[in-house]
């Protein structure tokens, strides 16, 4: 480790750095992502993602304001990005990690990613983004931590662990891959073959070790592809703290509804008797008994303790049909307004109770046939991937040849199916209200890169402009990703501060390879660095720049 270069000024500056204690740390990861042949824990062996040999991939532990180097090579036999769930890239979409910010990193080859934890605390993962890779593995954790001048709103507990929990398949990737673009088995990726706990089936479970009398942190992820579950605990209570950067009330629950590509914190006490006790993590909206693979299973183990596995049933869940109670779950998070998280400013000091909406967008997420072929829709247009990422057309050429801004419909449904390269505008230090409906009969979740969402709203049916009445402006909790029920619409509100080109995406993997999703422009005309940085020096260029070495950039355009 050593002080970044963008702390140069610390040393003009040292009293005032010392007396704030503003950590500005490198830190430094090397990667090698392959593809390995792993025993699968269904039984048999299939290609596994993984990182420095690993499944799930390391840690990256950070600090608040810490830049984070990490140098990917590429030894699969496919082009790969990474990219960085939940992590906001302050004015840098260019290290974003999605298909429509950055050139793939190609076999054999390897690009150093640099992003700062900037003003964020909290749990998130990373996970490959393209290719429907992740559906292989390749994902990890990331913590922020608080600076040490920062209050955390709860005692500092025993121990940290990190369960990354998603559903698993026993089929290749790339097999499913093409399976999902034909009409005949458009069933695939739909149901999972099982629920892992860091890697693990049931057969060889996951353990964490504790003592008793003593309280641990659990960063809990949904890291699957297609299903919702419900985690919980044999004989204890967990206690919510924290969400994807967001500090919450502290609510004391029996089990936790959590979403494809969500995370959370919770606070377990290891106050029962020396023994061990069942994780379970259950599926929503899916039947399966105890014995079903598709119900994950962990251990919490006393360090005292002499049982060989923990005894008695399963603990049970809610229904897993029961949607109301998830929802009224999920209306009962809401954002500690004393908490500071990243700075010293209490949470309630960012509020949204006094705040004039910008702009509205309404987006239906479907499914349908474009042409004969099976796809997923955002107002009925399914996002058509160009071989030139949106970032690097809108610098260098204005998007020319590559989109048309704001030709996509943010409030209504186009009367027929069709592709687009969807990319919209948004208003630079704006509000922006989204409307997500569901128009599936599964759950859904939905993700923006690059901003923290208000959840202010939840709703059956079709959503009218009077459902604001019955939003919750006081307290709503703030989180990259939210899910959104079968039938219904999830509303939030969004601050654009953050210059770039931002994906907004399902979080269910087929649902986003085959087209739910977007991008928004937020653009503003000053060239100041402090807006939105430069393009980085080891820049990769693909697509229409794959022979230009240095093209110039282009005049801005105004957003």
């Amino acid at each position: 480790m050593a002080f970044c270069s963008a702390c140069g000024w610390l040393v003009l500056s040292l009293i005032v750095a010392v007396l704030a204690q503003v950590n500005c740390i490198d830190i430094y990861y090397q990667w090698i992502v392959s593809l390995d042949y792993f025993l699968d824990p269904l039984g048999g062996s299939k290609p596994v993602i993984t990182i420095n040999g690993m499944f799930p991939g390391p840690l990256i532990n950070s600090t608040t304001n810490d830049v984070v180097h990490v140098n990917v090579f590429n030894d699969m036999n496919e082009p790969m990005l990474i990219t960085w769930n939940g992590i906001q890239q302050r004015l840098n979409s260019w290290q974003d990690g999605v298909s429509g910010t950055n050139c793939p990193i190609e076999p054999g080859t390897n690009w150093t990613y640099v992003f700062q934890t900037k003003d964020q605390i909290g749990t998130y993962t990373y996970f490959p983004s393209i290719l429907m890779q992740k559906v292989a593995g390749g994902y990890g954790p990331i913590r922020v931590n608080n600076r040490d001048v920062i209050l955390v709103p709860f005692p500092k507990p025993e121990a940290e662990f990190d369960l990354l929990i998603g559903d698993w398949f026993r089929d290749d990737h790339k097999l499913l891959r093409i399976y999902s673009r034909f009409k005949s088995s458009n069933s695939y990726l739909d149901e999972p073959d099982a629920i892992l706990i860091n890697g693990k089936g049931s057969a060889n479970p996951e353990s964490l070790t504790v003592t008793k009398g003593k309280t641990y942190r659990l960063r809990i992820s949904n890291v699957g592809s297609v299903f919702s579950f419900n985690v919980r605990i044999q004989n204890h209570k967990m206690v919510v703290v924290e969400t994807e950067g967001s500090y919450t009330n502290q609510i004391t629950l029996d089990s936790l509804d959590v979403h494809v590509g969500q995370s959370y914190s919770l606070l377990v006490s290891a106050d029962q008797d020396d023994a061990d006790y069942y994780i379970v993590a259950a599926p929503k909206l899916h039947e399966a008994n105890e014995t079903s693979p598709l119900i994950a299973k962990g251990i919490l183990h006393y360090a005292d303790s002499v049982a060989a596995q923990p005894a008695g049933p399963l603990p049970e869940g809610p229904d897993p049909f029961d949607l109301q109670f998830s929802i009224n779950q999920a209306k009962s998070i809401r954002w500690n307004l004393t908490a500071g998280a990243a700075r010293p400013n209490p949470q309630g000091t960012f509020n949204v109770t006094n705040i004039t909406l910008s702009q509205t967008f309404v987006l239906h997420g479907s499914k349908g046939e474009i042409r004969g072929t099976p796809g997923y829709l955002v107002n009925n247009v399914s996002y058509l991937t160009p071989d030139t990422p949106l970032k690097l057309a809108d610098y260098f050429v204005n998007g020319a040849g590559v989109y048309k801004l704001d030709e996509f419909p943010t409030h209504s449904v186009k009367d027929a199916a069709d592709y687009g390269v969807s990319v919209v505008s948004g208003t630079h230090k704006g509000w922006l209200e989204i409307v997500f409906h569901n128009d599936l009969a599964v759950m859904d979740s939905w993700h923006l890169d690059g901003f923290g969402m208000h959840v202010v709203g939840y709703g059956d049916g079709e959503w009218t402009p009077a459902a604001r009445e019955t939003y919750n402006l006081y307290d709503p909790v703030v989180r990259s990703t939210v899910q959104v029920y079968p039938g219904g619409w999830t509303a939030v509100y969004v601050f654009l501060d953050n210059p770039g080109m931002w994906n907004l995406r399902s979080q269910h993997v087929k649902h986003w390879y085959l087209g739910q999703q977007l991008y928004i422009r937020v653009h503003d005309d000053d060239p100041n660095p402090a807006k939105e940085k430069p393009p980085p020096t080891n820049l990769l260029l693909c697509g229409i720049f794959a022979t230009s070495p240095s093209p110039a950039p282009a005049p801005q355009a105004g957003g």
